[in-house]
């Protein structure tokens, strides 16, 4: 059966890294994004272990939720996780922090709350935006930067000698922040040459060369995670 990954249509969001993964290993997969169809799975009471929020994964008779979990589950069956449990435990441990660098990109545009529009919010978004340029891009960049200099097979992936669903989570995220922090981002490069170099190398992976120009490859806007707004990437 083909997995079936359930997210809101119309945004990369946080679905696209599991799409990546399910892409990057041609692995038989549907989309869900039926509003209809997400919202109904999460209140299904059939389901007895039911996500909070999209996106989720549905394969066969297991439902799981959160974007690292999902990819903890799909790295050993897509073959882009080690056979190792401390190799792939560290590999959710990275995970977990480019999640927590999606949030903080996300709040910089909402951070009094989501309920509330970006215009209702733009002083602080400002204020906000100027702590994540100065401060924290520069505090991720450099760990995701040691975590490469670190890897003993070298310095092209963040775990092991072969691309795995990090490396390809990484490449999105630094994709979603260069959209997002052109001027800022452009800034760093040098500094942080490694982790612009594997998101670079990834884009011209031939295994995910054609999705990357297919109609699937949803571009980022201004609905999405990460958003750009000139006033915010001074």
């Amino acid at each position: 059966m083909a997995y079936e990954l359930f997210y809101w249509g119309g945004i990369p969001g946080r679905g696209e890294f599991v799409r990546l993964a399910l892409e990057y290993a041609g692995a038989d997969y549907r989309e869900m994004n039926r509003e209809g169809s997400v919202a109904d799975l999460l209140t299904d009471p059939e389901i007895i272990t039911p996500s909070f929020a999209p996106p989720y994964l549905r394969d066969g008779d297991v439902v799981i939720g959160q974007t690292a979990a999902i990819l903890h589950y799909l790295g050993p069956r897509l073959g882009l996780a080690p056979d190792d449990e401390a190799s792939r435990n560290w590999m959710l441990q990275i995970q977990l922090t480019i999640a927590d660098m999606v949030a903080e990109a996300h709040d910089v545009h909402h951070p009094l709350g989501m309920g509330r529009y970006y215009e209702d919010q733009k002083p602080e978004s400002k204020r906000r935006a100027e702590e994540f340029r100065a401060d924290r891009i520069p505090k991720f960049l450099a760990w995701f930067a040691r975590v490469l200099d670190r890897n003993p097979d070298g310095p092209q992936h963040l775990v092991g000698g072969a691309v795995s669903y990090v490396d390809l989570s990484l490449f999105h995220l630094m994709r979603g922040l260069q959209y997002a922090f052109p001027r800022a981002m452009a800034r760093m490069a040098d500094r942080h040459a490694a982790v612009f170099a594997l998101a670079d190398s990834l884009e011209g992976d031939p295994k995910l060369a054609a999705y990357l120009k297919s109609e699937r490859r949803l571009p980022f806007n201004e609905n999405g995670i990460f958003r750009y707004y000139p006033e915010l990437d001074t």
